[in-house]
């Protein structure tokens, strides 16, 4: 297991970038736009279907960078999962939305490139879930992250194989979106995960 490290940084990043006021962008299954939902409300219940984007970055090594949520996250906080997830705001396109929400996170940006999107839902207790179109993006970096510590309470590096074990020892400290992502982009798209 990699050893949680948390940002190099001097001065931590504490600033907000999540709020739930903020409106998501409701989708239908095809992901056509179809009204906007604030954030909250979205996730309530069983959720309904809005747009997001989970973000993979890779380094030199073949590592893949984790995030540990941070525990005061409403859903799956103090789970372990892909380097940076969100959602796109209102108006804002993809290609905006990823980058800006790296930088927001981790502290650095890198090329980005679009995989698939899939829909999944994922009940995390009574009264939360989420209903997600998802878009999956891929980068490849040799930054050290400066660690937003209201969503992120840790970070570290991790090999393939040694993610696959510890997914297969502790499934339940992984958020559900990132075990269906890890497993497709091993099976389809492997190849960019090699260095």
């Amino acid at each position: 297991m990699g050893k949680p490290v948390m940002g190099g940084a001097s001065l931590p990043n504490t600033r907000v970038v999540s709020f739930d006021d903020e409106p998501l962008v409701l989708v239908d299954s095809d992901d056509r736009e179809v009204g906007f939902l604030e954030k909250a409300e979205a996730h309530r219940g069983a959720g309904t279907l809005h747009r997001a984007f989970s973000i993979f970055v890779v380094n030199a090594a073949g590592e893949l960078l984790l995030q540990q949520r941070a525990a005061g996250k409403r859903l799956w906080g103090g789970f372990w999962s892909n380097t940076c997830c969100s959602h796109p705001r209102r108006g804002e396109a993809m290609e905006r939305a990823v980058h800006r929400r790296l930088n927001e996170e981790l502290g650095f940006d890198c090329e980005l490139k679009f995989l698939f999107k899939f829909e999944y839902q994922a009940q995390f207790d009574a009264d939360g879930a989420e209903h997600e179109l998802c878009w999956v993006f891929i980068g490849h970096s040799q930054a050290a992250a400066r660690v937003n510590a209201t969503e992120i309470s840790a970070t570290r590096w991790i090999a393939p194989a040694a993610l696959d074990a510890e997914m297969a020892a502790h499934p339940e400290t992984f958020t559900p979106w990132f075990k269906i992502e890890w497993a497709r982009i091993k099976r389809d798209h492997h190849q960019e995960l090699v260095p």
